[in-house]
């Protein structure tokens, strides 16, 4: 019996050190983004962005904890607007700053996430005109350490967090097209 445990955590230790060393060489960063088309000048999009406070129109995340604390500090909107949050599991807890904008085509934001898992990143909302159009751009970049590598092997990010990306631009569309 000692000696079927001992090949059990031998297996187990060369599995995992195989993981590892797969994981290892994986991209060190990602790149998460969704493209939407709104019948509406950047003008009126980019306040939805800009100011925290209008999130609630549009974010994908805004109603997955009714009893989410919410604080806003800083600008009330662009350069050095900032929103935090503390959630249950399904919104986690975490805090955006506005550090870059470029009225009315470009929100750049530092994105910190303190649970379920820590990251840092950086959100970016670029609007391009085109005609009577606006092309809308969600996208998210950032580091991945090697846990976070290992997560990937087994997690699909681009489609998790594609998904929420194109459901908030659905919505974002909505808003500005009333």
């Amino acid at each position: 019996m000692l000696k079927i445990a001992g090949i059990v955590v031998v297996v187990l230790i060369v599995a995992a050190v195989a993981v590892v060393a797969y994981a290892s060489t994986r991209p060190d960063s990602f790149r998460v983004q969704r493209s939407a088309s709104i019948k509406a000048p950047p003008e009126v999009i980019f306040p939805l962005v800009n100011d925290y406070r209008n999130w609630p129109q549009w974010s994908p995340y805004e109603n997955r904890d009714p009893e989410m604390k919410r604080t806003y500090s800083g600008a009330t909107a662009g350069n050095g607007a900032k929103y935090a949050w503390e959630g249950n599991r399904n919104v986690g807890s975490g805090e955006m700053e506005i550090i870059d904008t470029a009225p009315p085509r470009k929100v750049l934001i530092k994105l910190d996430f303190m649970r379920p898992f820590e990251a840092h990143n950086v959100a970016e909302f670029t609007l391009e005109p085109q005609g009577d159009t606006t092309n809308v751009t969600w996208a998210m970049h950032g580091p991945v350490p090697l846990f976070g590598k290992v997560m990937h092997m087994v997690m699909d990010i681009d489609k998790m967090v594609g998904t929420d990306f194109a459901a908030g631009l659905a919505n974002m569309k909505t808003a500005a097209e009333k």
